[in-house]
């Protein structure tokens, strides 16, 4: 299930990076009293009593642009699209200013929660507040993001609008296509509908937005998604169009119950594909590596191995990968895609007893003990499973400070070795426990 996505809008240098970073408890986006620095989309989970959401922090509309209404429109349009509650930003010290008026008249019109937030308030100067009554969006919350007041009644208010789950209902396994441009992802697409649903092209960027389309397949039912291409930052014109394909590829990837991660296989894998993988693992979905244009390989009877030892050392923070090498042109494979989606989901979707789990600790416990930090040493109690999707494992410990990298990433391979994990990352949580004293 994927979590609520809720999105902060408004103009330049209202303080929506400051708010984000006070939101997610951690300094992510970039905060300077300039307009425009931050240039694209960042995700970040959080949580608030209880509930978990995705934050997204957008880049400010800028009133000078020859452009301004459709940049403001288009931004708005985008969290209307992909939202389930939109945080409409505007500044207190400056006063309602017509692009604020054009935005509320946007949001307005939206079938989706909007919470209005009047920042920069850092001596309770209410007078400033009742101009912001006009806007028609509720009641306007006073804030400051720099003192760190009123966020809590902002954040009752963004909880209080979010939905309680997964809003897609029975629509099969969802599997998104996400890569770099002109990789292949709608031809595969294609491919597995069997006609011309997205449109095909060798220019790079073809795709702008997430495409859900419905297939049926041996009596099951999967929605795949096609996204746009993901370019490095460098690659993204600030105000281009690109910017929200990218939104939404992301997007995407939050709501996909297994991603194809797509590879160009006649080229060399490169930054930006370790990039895409990366978001994929940290997310915590299945996946599957899909080289394609594998017809275009001069092959011998190593070329797979080769492969296999480049992805291992290039995607050596997911060593779980599953890889499948594919012909979108010539169908070469393709069909596999969907029962090793299938395989990879239910490898995330898996339930370890938590007696089994904990044979397997103990021996992986006595093979190898615990190294000593200060003269300490660890002490592994027992463990149980907490979750799936991804499987997340919680182990308690006598001190969770004395858990170094090293052993928490040797529990993990005896983990994978007792239980096929392939295809999707798995979680460690290490709590303390006192030992209890005779």
């Amino acid at each position: 299930m994927s979590k609520p996505l809720v999105a902060v809008v408004g103009r330049s240098n209202v303080g929506k990076s400051t708010f984000f970073n006070r939101i997610c408890g951690r300094r992510i986006s970039i905060v300077k009293d300039t307009p425009g620095v931050t240039r694209d989309r960042i995700y970040a989970d959080a949580e608030w009593c209880g509930k978990h959401f995705t934050l997204v922090d957008t880049g400010g509309i800028e009133t000078d642009d020859i452009d301004f209404l459709t940049e403001i429109r288009r931004q708005a349009e985008v969290a209307i699209d992909l939202a389930d509650v939109i945080v409409f930003m505007v500044d207190g010290k400056a006063g309602l200013l017509a692009s604020d008026r054009e935005v509320a008249s946007l949001l307005r019109s939206a079938k989706k929660p909007v919470v209005l937030a009047v920042n920069k308030l850092d001596n309770n100067e209410t007078d400033n507040l009742y101009d912001f009554y006009e806007l028609a969006l509720g009641e306007p919350f006073p804030i400051s993001c720099e003192q760190a007041l009123g966020l809590g009644d902002l954040l009752d208010e963004i909880v209080r609008d979010l939905p309680d789950g997964d809003e897609d209902g029975d629509v099969g396994l969802k599997i998104a296509f996400v890569g770099k441009p002109n990789v292949g992802k709608s031809s595969l697409v294609n491919r597995l509908l069997g006609f011309e649903r997205v449109i095909v092209s060798d220019v790079a960027g073809t795709t702008r937005d997430a495409i859900d389309t419905p297939l049926t397949y041996n009596g099951m039912d999967y929605m795949l998604i096609d996204t746009a291409g993901m370019r490095r930052k460098r690659g993204i014109e600030d105000e281009s169009v690109e910017r929200y394909g990218v939104l939404r590829a992301m997007a995407a990837i939050a709501r996909a119950d297994v991603v194809m991660i797509v590879f160009d296989a006649s080229q060399e894998i490169s930054e930006q594909d370790v990039r895409i993988a990366g978001m994929v693992h940290d997310e915590g979905k299945p996946s599957v590596i899909v080289m394609n244009k594998w017809d275009l390989v001069e092959k011998d009877t190593h070329t797979v191995n080769r492969y296999r030892e480049r992805l291992a050392e290039q995607l050596s923070f997911m060593s779980y990968f599953r890889a499948e090498y594919v012909s979108a042109v010539s169908g070469q494979r393709v069909e596999r895609l969907l029962s090793i989606a299938e395989e990879v989901y239910g490898k995330a979707s898996a339930r370890i007893t938590t007696g089994v789990l904990n044979d397997v600790i103990g021996d992986a416990v006595r093979t190898t003990e615990p190294p000593t930090h200060s003269g300490r040493r660890l002490k592994v109690l027992y463990g149980t499973q907490a979750s799936a999707n991804p499987p997340t494992f919680v182990i308690f410990v006598n001190d969770e400070t004395l858990v170094h990298f090293s052993y928490k990433r040797y529990l993990e391979n005896c983990l994978r070795r007792a239980f096929d994990f392939s295809g999707t990352p798995i979680r460690l949580k290490f709590v303390g426990k006192k030992e209890e004293t005779k």
